[in-house]
């Protein structure tokens, strides 16, 4: 029947042509033997493939592309075409995509893979020949995963190996949307989908968004496995065996262990001893990950101790082997749980060992409703080796973030405090073990106390991670934990963090003291954007406990930072720091947007920020949208440029700002006479000009646009301005 199908559906297309042609009919009956036919297919010429390529399956043309590169035809056309015929709908930003065969290909993986789109519901996608996953899959670089992860399942399933092997070395992005409570099984495969994606991928960032209630185990177990954790090779079994890469790093690693053990003469008997822990057979693995992956009946105990301000011994719920309680000492918080007699052994230390991987110690233990403690909880031979103090180096100690050390995450602040619970650390040695995420992106995802201690603790080690963005996830107190993870991790040498975006309803504390902490806390930041709606916000509320901000001062200088942006943050009342902030050597570009400047502002305001701007030869980009300059303020900015003026700026943007067609015309003439006066020469070479009223006066605008364009590259919209009456009162 499919064959029968697929030798009609070529005639069925060229029916639509009238009259046949012999080329035509010569074409059809190719493109139905195609399996015998390829090679002498990709020889024809180039006048004749490009009538056939058409005719083709989407699995054949993307076959093709060489041939046809070869014999100068593109394919686009004809993918663009297929993507309108096949996906209906405009992609957005389709200005911008330089490639519509990875476009349509990418895109026709994600429908298959989810079930929205039937390949037997068009010709071009059916073909048995070829597997729509597998054919598709590496041209994949972005993948959303949703709902209940039913992606997941399907590509962890047997049959789609070659699939996750394909994504893994073409996966860069993975998102995860509007995600929903699932089971064990679901929960098995998404396990198996991070590992080989992230920790033997290629996957790079990864975002989360549209999560109203989110399931905190789940939540948490995506961070984890982003930022490198896993219990062992042999702690999940793919298709009923151990991870074979991890098996062969496992392989490499304990041949190099051994080598490093014979030349510290270690004896036959202790390394027979470790070898013995280190391994654990796959039924006990497995049995233990059916354990720890069922659904917990009680939400998991996310405690953090590096979040506690604790002494050098607390006591700790723990009932040892004899049924008896004891304290646990601060070298013990890690391991807090009974462990089986058998196992309690001298463990041989981490001390020596190039990676670590999170493994518990071998025996019948396991807590079912401990999913956290499973991914986080350093391994046991690891706390053992930690109660060796002659053998601990000093990078252990200033990596172990069991003690409330300056460096340790969430030791400063009150609202980082947790009562009871269990350990939630992480040895920044085993995050060496896999490689993580340099993007993380949480959107609309409400962060409880819980959850963002343990991404502080997460964060306060991710040496990986470049880019954080968080919006719109309910922070308020809790943003100072997540700082404190990050200030941990800058004083890490290997620590790459340069960006970190911050949005959402309303600021725990004042904007302009929040980047006073992120400043201070974070002095290797290149960018930094802050966005709040103030409409809800208590302005001029302070933090009750924020030490070691309230009195933080804006630094002079901060070298590192290139790019500073807020947006719906009052600065109204913040003259001097916004000065401040336009006086740094070091910034690049800057952006004030809805940012309400002059709101009550003197008229000597505007004359120091372009004084400011003037004096400084760094500023390549400043950014004023949304702050009702007016004509007059436009018209005065101008004098950026003037003859005395040594600043480099490069853009402007100045949109939605109340500008009406004679204070344009009237700011061009004042620039035309200032690079008359500098001899023709200035840096200046992009204005941006969205949503203002310029439609008030076409004529005008018109002039004003053409001698613009004369001297800088302009970009403007056609804006009904009369919606904007209400604004256009206030500021009359």
């Amino acid at each position: 029947m499919a064959a029968r199908c697929g030798r009609c559906v070529p005639e069925a297309a060229m029916a639509a042509e009238r009259p046949r042609s012999l080329f035509a009919l010569s074409a059809a009956a190719v493109s139905r033997s195609m399996a015998a036919l390829e090679r002498d297919v990709w020889a024809l010429p180039g006048h004749l493939l490009r009538g056939l390529l058409p005719l083709l399956t989407v699995f054949h043309l993307e076959r093709a592309e060489d041939a046809a590169r070869r014999a100068g035809v593109s394919t686009q056309p004809i993918w663009r075409k297929l993507w309108d015929d096949v996906m209906k709908t405009r992609p957005p930003n389709s200005e911008s995509i330089t490639c519509w065969r990875k476009k349509f290909l990418e895109t026709f993986f994600s429908n298959v893979l989810h079930g929205v789109l039937d390949v037997s519901s068009d010709w071009r996608l059916n073909d048995r020949h070829f597997s729509p996953l597998l054919h598709s899959s590496p041209h994949v670089s972005q993948l959303t995963l949703c709902n209940m992860l039913q992606g997941a399942v399907e590509l962890t399933a047997e049959h789609n190996h070659k699939v996750l092997e394909n994504l893994a070395g073409s996966l860069q992005i993975l998102k995860f949307q509007h995600l929903l409570s699932c089971d064990q099984s679901v929960r098995r495969s998404l396990v198996l989908l991070l590992h080989r994606l992230i920790h033997h991928g290629s996957v790079s960032q990864v975002s989360m968004c549209s999560w109203p209630v989110p399931d905190p185990v789940l939540l948490v177990l995506i961070l984890s496995m982003s930022a490198g954790f896993w219990r062992s090779g042999n702690a999940l079994a793919y298709h009923g065996s151990p991870c074979g890469l991890c098996r062969e790093e496992d392989k490499a690693q304990s041949q190099e262990s051994a080598q490093e053990g014979a030349e510290r003469g270690c004896t036959a008997e202790r390394e027979g001893s470790s070898g013995e822990d280190q391994k654990g057979s796959p039924e006990e693995a497995e049995a233990h990950m059916n354990s720890v992956l069922s659904d917990p009946r009680n939400p998991p105990s996310w405690q953090n101790p590096a979040c506690e301000e604790t002494s050098s011994e607390v006591p700790c719920d723990h009932t040892n082997i004899q049924g008896g309680s004891s304290p646990c000492s601060s070298s013990e918080q890690l391991s807090c749980h009974p462990v089986p007699q058998k196992t309690r052994r001298r463990l041989k230390p981490a001390v020596g060992r190039k990676r670590r991987c999170l493994r518990r110690s071998r025996g019948r233990y396991a807590d079912p409703e401990d999913l956290y403690d499973f991914v986080f909880t350093v391994a046991r031979e690891d706390n053992s080796g930690l109660l060796d103090k002659s053998r601990t180096t000093e990078g252990e100690n200033t990596e172990n973030w069991t003690s409330s050390s300056p460096g340790s995450p969430c030791t400063s602040h009150a609202g980082c405090k947790k009562r009871g619970g269990s350990a939630g650390i992480f040895s920044l040695k085993a995050a060496h073990r896999f490689r993580s995420v340099s993007t993380l992106e949480l959107f609309s995802i409400p962060l409880t106390g819980e959850t963002c201690r343990a991404l502080s603790n997460l964060l306060s080690s991710w040496v990986s991670l470049e880019n954080l963005i968080l919006s719109y996830n309910g922070l308020h107190a809790n943003i100072s934990c997540i700082l404190s993870g990050l200030r941990a991790l800058s004083r890490h040498p290997e620590c790459r963090f340069r960006v970190l975006r911050v949005s959402d309803m309303f600021s725990h504390m004042p904007c302009m003291e929040l980047i006073r902490c992120v400043l201070s806390a974070l002095p290797q930041l290149h960018t930094l954007s802050v966005s709040f709606d103030l409409k809800n916000h208590l302005e001029g509320s302070r933090p009750e406990e924020s030490p070691s901000c309230s009195e933080a001062e804006i630094p002079e200088c901060t070298p590192n930072l290139k790019k500073l942006s807020f947006h719906d943050v009052n600065l109204a009342e913040h003259q001097r720091e916004v000065l401040l902030l336009l006086q740094d050597p070091g910034l690049q570009e800057i952006t004030f947007s809805f940012c309400r400047l002059f709101e009550s502002s003197t008229a000597g305001f505007l004359s120091e920020i372009i004084n400011t701007v003037k004096r400084n030869s760094s500023l390549k980009s400043l950014k004023l949208p949304g702050n009702r300059l007016g004509n007059q303020r436009l018209v005065a900015l101008a004098d950026i440029f003037s003859e005395d003026s040594s600043s480099s700026l490069c853009q402007l943007d100045v949109s939605s700002n109340c500008i009406k067609p004679d204070g344009l015309l009237e700011f061009t003439k004042k620039l035309e006479g200032h690079i008359q006066q500098r001899g023709g020469q200035i840096p200046f070479t992009h204005l941006r000009l969205f949503q203002n009223w310029l439609d008030q006066d076409a004529e005008t605008a018109q002039e004003a646009l053409r001698r613009l364009k004369a001297l800088c590259s302009v970009v403007n919209d056609s804006w009904d301005s009369s919606q904007a009456f209400a604004d256009y009162i206030s500021v009359m």
